[in-house]
């Protein structure tokens, strides 16, 4: 599910001169705890911009169930977790690895291949550092804190 605060919503529900005054708004239901999330909600629904567009309030509404687990997550989850593009970029990079060895005679070369382009995701070489996301170290490490019984670093 997308952030409910982004920008692909702002753009859909909200007229271009309103996007400086709402983004910043919308920013608040970020906050810290879930009471001071919902009052949040609460009070942007009731300023102008809630009244002028009731649809971003009942979207936030019928999402919040599902949103909220979402902000328990470290800043470094939420931005893995967030954009589909390092997902995507992981895949492609593994389909691009598979495809260029043609076929495997045994699945342990497979995996021994996957594993090698993961393992360069992780650790680039200087040369290719900026082309892989900065962040996904730190994302791991959360994620092994968090799913600990299912994730393993060594």
């Amino acid at each position: 599910m997308r952030d409910p605060s982004g920008e692909s919503l702002a753009q859909a529900l909200v007229r271009w001169r309103d996007h400086p005054k709402l983004i910043p708004a919308l920013k608040v239901l970020h906050g810290p705890d879930g009471a001071g999330r919902r009052a949040g909600l609460d009070l942007f629904a009731a300023s102008d911009l809630g009244e002028r567009y009731p649809a971003i309030v009942w979207t936030w509404r019928s999402a919040w169930p599902e949103f909220t687990p979402y902000l328990a997550f470290p800043p470094a989850i939420r931005t893995v977790v967030y954009s589909t593009n390092m997902v995507e970029s992981i895949n492609s990079r593994l389909r691009k690895a598979t495809r260029n060895r043609g076929h495997f005679p045994l699945e342990e070369a497979a995996l021994k291949v996957l594993y090698l382009a993961v393992r360069e995701q992780i650790n680039p070489k200087a040369r290719d550092a900026n082309r892989v996301a900065a962040h996904w170290k730190e994302a791991l490490k959360q994620f092994s804190l968090f799913f600990e019984d299912r994730l393993s670093i060594q």
